[in-house]
């Protein structure tokens, strides 16, 4: 099972639902597409 991580505002990044990238692998200026948040405020689920 992919690690998912979640956003401080609900929103869930599993990489299943994004082409099988892993969070860790996102750049650290990717931010939460629901509320902006940024990578390092999400937390492993």
């Amino acid at each position: 099972m992919d690690d998912c991580y979640e956003c401080p505002c609900g929103y869930v990044y599993d990489p299943a639902d994004n082409g099988g990238k892993p969070f860790e692998d996102l750049p650290n200026s990717w931010r939460c597409p629901k509320c902006g948040a940024y990578k390092d405020e999400f937390d492993r689920v």
